[in-house]
């Protein structure tokens, strides 16, 4: 959860900052100057809502690292972390990618795998995740994670968190032009007051109905991920394992962590804007696989 929170807090601030320093230059002003240039609007909404994917993407391993204060494993120093590694080889070999990085942190029971590239990608595990786990459902959780290096979840998240912006900032500055239209009632292509914070309104309200389109896109990459561990371990009765033992801990107890596993079911609306699907319907989607084997 914390790589997914800094990937669109890192997107949102570069969106932020691009339509600031545009606005500075004029380039916003000068999209409508002569009434509403629907193409260059466009191409002004591509550049703004791309870049901020895309520097999110290149950067989310480093940041990742530094979030978490990860360590990655050069040279491992325990038979634990000799088993990690081993085991990422493993499996980075199935699933047809070069070795990642392999990374250890101090904390609550959580995994994750990041990077800009299927070849040179990170995959990280908690201290609480290996005291919690066995090995086998480490190695299904590892293999989760490999398989979201393996379908290029991120950068397909990027491409997603890209269209979405472009939609948020395109759609977000047509609004403010017409409000902007009806409020100065002139015949001059100045933008006032009214368009300002129609946009600011409008960014607003379109990237919380983005976010629903992010989280539907996220989720489905879980079941996918979930199906690769599967495919890589040769049977879904591991990571059904792992699941379960993770559903196993109190609602009371869990740590916020655990949400990049899946254990994050939220109620009512809230379930909308979740990245991960509810554990019950992971394990009864891998329950399905193992009846059609």
């Amino acid at each position: 959860m914390k790589r997914i929170f800094l990937f669109i807090a890192t997107n949102i601030a570069v969106i932020a900052v691009m339509s600031v320093v545009l606005s500075l230059l004029g380039v916003d002003r000068f999209i409508s100057q002569a009434g509403l240039n629907l193409p260059m609007l466009l191409v002004f909404s591509l550049v703004v809502g791309f870049t901020g994917s895309i520097i999110s993407l290149l950067i989310s391993k480093p940041m990742a690292k530094w979030s978490t204060g990860a360590r990655v494993i050069d040279a491992p120093s325990s038979s634990t972390e000799l088993w990690l590694v081993d085991t990422v080889g493993k499996l980075a070999q199935r699933a047809g990618i070069r070795m990642p990085e392999v990374a250890v942190y101090d904390g609550e029971p959580n995994a994750f795998a990041t990077g800009a590239f299927r070849d040179s990608a990170l995959v990280a595990v908690s201290t609480g995740l290996l005291q919690s786990m066995t090995k086998e459902e480490v190695e299904a959780v590892l293999a989760h994670e490999v398989a979201h290096v393996a379908n290029g979840d991120m950068v397909t998240m990027t491409l997603v968190q890209g269209v979405v912006n472009t939609f948020v900032v395109f759609l977000s500055r047509v609004v403010g032009y017409f409000v902007d239209r009806a409020i100065s009632r002139d015949n001059n292509n100045s933008q006032g007051i009214g368009y300002t914070i129609t946009v600011i309104v409008s960014q607003i309200v379109f990237g919380i109905a983005a976010s629903v389109i992010v989280a539907w896109f996220s989720r489905h990459r879980e079941y996918r991920a979930d199906a690769g561990a599967a495919k890589l371990l040769g049977s879904p009765q591991p990571m059904m394992k792992a699941l379960a033992r993770l559903g196993g801990i109190e609602p009371t107890s869990l740590p916020e962590g655990l949400a990049s596993l899946g254990i994050n079911d939220k109620p009512g609306f809230a379930a909308l804007f979740s990245s991960h699907p509810p554990i019950e319907d992971r394990i009864a989607a891998l329950r399905l696989s193992l009846i059609h084997i």
